[in-house]
């Protein structure tokens, strides 16, 4: 995983460069990194999700021939299985879900394993990840994996791809001791694409979506940003609350960034800014 040492500060390199975008309400439901629990449910319509089929990867599982992931996620995945040298021994085993599909397994979860398991392991339709095309389920392939649970031990590749994965903008989305935020129990199996530098900030910090989400919002564009260096590039991360209609949204005139919603009151803009390209630094 990259070490990055993260700051903040009131210096903003871009801003005399500062371009803005409109974006409507609905625009917050939209992104990398937006949180779906039981409280904010998926706003996403499937149309809008950039879905393709598992083209390299492995897949098993009810579902597996028609396996589908959102496009950076899938390009991503697939860069992290080769990193780890996994293509042949981790395969996925549940991607996208349309709201029914996901219905239909939390019914036949009700069904065979019973509430107590389905409320801690299965979300309610509607509330689950692998209706955004963002999350994956792993499983290690030792011909006799379980759909809903699957083995994904720590150890051998398995353990290398954990330690890789946010550098792929991974992270592993329901862990110990986050129970009570997350509502949903230990699961070394699934993994959300949030994103880089996102998927590192969170691990050094030990931080759950939830929490980053929150840990984020004072960070608001004209006040204190977060700025680190990686590699060649210095990176700078700010919040922009939502309006009730239109919101606008500063971005950078020249240059690389990216935008996404939080699902819950705002949207998240992250710009890199490269070295020798005229940046100031803090």
């Amino acid at each position: 995983m990259e070490n990055m040492n993260i700051w903040h500060g009131i210096r903003r390199p871009y801003l005399q460069y500062a371009a803005e975008i409109e974006l409507e309400r609905a625009a917050v439901h939209r992104g990398h990194l937006i949180l779906v629990n039981r409280d904010h449910p998926v706003q996403m319509v499937p149309q809008a999700l950039n879905l393709l089929p598992l083209k390299d990867i492995q897949a098993i599982g009810a579902e597996h021939q028609k396996m589908c992931l959102e496009q950076t996620c899938l390009q991503q995945l697939t860069a992290l299985l080769r990193a780890c040298q996994g293509l042949e021994h981790i395969a996925a085993v549940s991607g996208y879900r349309s709201s029914m599909e996901q219905r239909e397994l939390y019914r036949s979860s009700l069904l065979e394993r019973g509430p107590l398991f389905t409320a801690s392991y299965v979300a309610c339709p509607n509330e689950s990840e692998h209706q955004t095309g963002l999350a994956v389920d792993v499983g290690y392939n030792d011909g006799n994996v379980d759909y809903i649970s699957p083995s994904f031990p720590d150890h051998g590749v398995c353990r290398t791809f954990k330690q890789l994965a946010p550098n792929y903008g991974f992270i592993q989305r329901y862990k110990k001791g986050k129970e009570q935020i997350t509502n949903i129990a230990e699961e070394p199996w699934h993994f959300r694409y949030v994103g880089f530098p996102h998927a590192v900030i969170m691990e050094q910090q030990g931080l759950c979506l939830e929490e980053y989400i929150s840990w984020l919002k004072p960070y608001q564009f004209g006040k204190e940003h977060l700025y680190f260096e990686h590699e060649s590039t210095m990176i700078e991360i700010y919040t922009v609350p939502a309006q009730a209609a239109m919101t606008k949204v500063p971005i950078p005139k020249y240059g690389r960034y990216q935008r996404s919603g939080n699902n819950v009151d705002g949207f998240v803009v992250t710009v890199f800014h490269e070295k020798g390209s005229g940046y100031g630094g803090i």
